[in-house]
């Protein structure tokens, strides 16, 4: 009975020694995180032992450690190294890349790549391993007007679409739409109407510009550009160019979000009055023509407004452009500001200088003393009639 006992307790003994079951590359585990190091996560592997996964794979971009032990990780097997089993959570590396490229397929996993260069539809990826993928432009996310140039070099995550002998064809726009939906999420949480945000600008367009607020897109109408009137887009903002801009109005259910450069900015009509006052002379430019009379820029986001019926003085005309002419220089007195409703009233100086020097003359002559039973225009009549006669004398 002893010596079944020993056989039996040395047989167990031998069994707990042995070798690790053997395991191809490409072979898939999904096991718990044992221990954590500085250079390795031990991971176990059930009968077969423990695993080694090199801590870098655990790490964010930033170099953060995102897992945990006792957390799951899936990991492919990569080799055996001195009785220790080496595996890896990246996708297309080492002997198994094949295998692992096989499971992304498969299990619409995501893989990671490196934009090689641009080609005929598409990108050339080159996947961890130095596998060569193929993206087609429709499939890589891109935003409007974004520079295809500026992907060359870069790390992206990919899912497989097609997978043969010859070919791996990839896509990218379910994981952007995903990150787009998480962003959007934490946006929604922290973006209001009247928040002051800063963004960058994406792409330029004839009636406004696209500005990236952190993973969602907002329009910058042309109009919300500045208080003055705006010729091109593109001769105030350009694409990559850092604005603040004030958030305008917030429609989440159809992704709209329109955005003010101008209300960050200080409004000239604030200092209108003292920048302005009545009864002072400016010289101005003729901004636009109208039926009804001619808008005059004083200042960075300032228009007066000459009535058609000021233009002409005594002679009566019926539209501006007998007179003015976009673009023209002109020297005007402001007749009245209404800061409220943003407007002010102008005067050709030629013309307000003629009316107060009828004006003046009038007062003068409503100020003589009367010379006798007719009054001064008794006089007056009496010394035409006699110049008008004087040479028949």
């Amino acid at each position: 009975m002893e010596t079944d006992h020993e056989e039996s307790f040395a047989e167990l003994f031998e069994k707990s020694y042995k070798e690790p079951e053997r395991m191809e590359p490409g072979h898939k585990v999904e096991a718990p995180i044992v221990k954590l190091t500085k250079e390795w996560a031990l991971i176990e592997v059930g009968g077969k032992g423990e695993g080694y996964i090199a801590i870098d794979e655990l790490k964010d971009a930033e170099g953060n450690l995102i897992a945990n032990e006792g957390d799951i990780v899936r990991a492919w097997f990569l080799r055996s190294e001195e009785g220790e089993m080496r595996f890896t959570t990246r996708i297309g590396t080492g002997p198994a890349a094949r295998a692992q490229l096989e499971d992304a397929f498969k299990d619409h996993l995501p893989l990671a790549g490196r934009v090689a260069r641009e080609i005929k539809g598409g990108f050339e990826i080159t996947l961890q391993g130095g596998m060569r993928a193929f993206c087609p432009f429709s499939h890589m996310g891109l935003r409007r007007d974004e520079s295809r140039e500026a992907y060359i070099g870069t790390e992206l995550a990919f899912h497989i679409i097609e997978l043969d002998r010859r070919n791996i064809v990839l896509s990218r726009r379910e994981i952007v739409e995903a990150e787009r939906k998480a962003k959007l999420a934490e946006l929604k949480e922290t973006l209001h109407e009247g928040d002051r945000v800063r963004g960058v600008v994406t792409s330029i367009q004839k009636f406004g510009a696209f500005v990236d607020l952190g993973g969602v897109e907002g329009l910058l109408p042309v109009s919300e550009l500045s208080w003055g009137r705006t010729g091109k887009v593109g001769d105030l903002l350009s694409a990559g160019q850092r604005v603040e801009v004030l958030i305008k109005s917030l429609d989440w259910e159809n992704r709209r979000i329109s955005l003010s450069l101008k209300d960050t900015l200080p409004n000239p009509w604030d200092a209108a009055a003292q920048n302005w006052p009545i009864g002072t002379y400016h010289t101005g430019t003729v901004s636009r023509l109208a039926p009804f009379g001619a808008f005059v820029t004083l200042g960075e986001g300032i228009d007066g407004l000459i009535h058609v019926s000021r233009l002409g003085g005594d002679k009566r005309i019926g539209h501006p452009q007998e007179v003015l002419q976009v673009g023209q220089q002109i020297e005007v007195l402001v007749e009245d500001v209404d800061v409220k409703n943003q407007r002010i009233s102008l005067v050709p100086a030629e013309i307000s200088r003629e009316e107060a020097e009828n004006k003046a003359t009038l007062k003068k002559y409503q100020d003589q003393e009367p010379a006798g039973p007719m009054g001064s225009l008794g006089e007056q009549l009496k010394r035409h009639l006699e110049d008008k006669n004087g040479g028949e004398k």
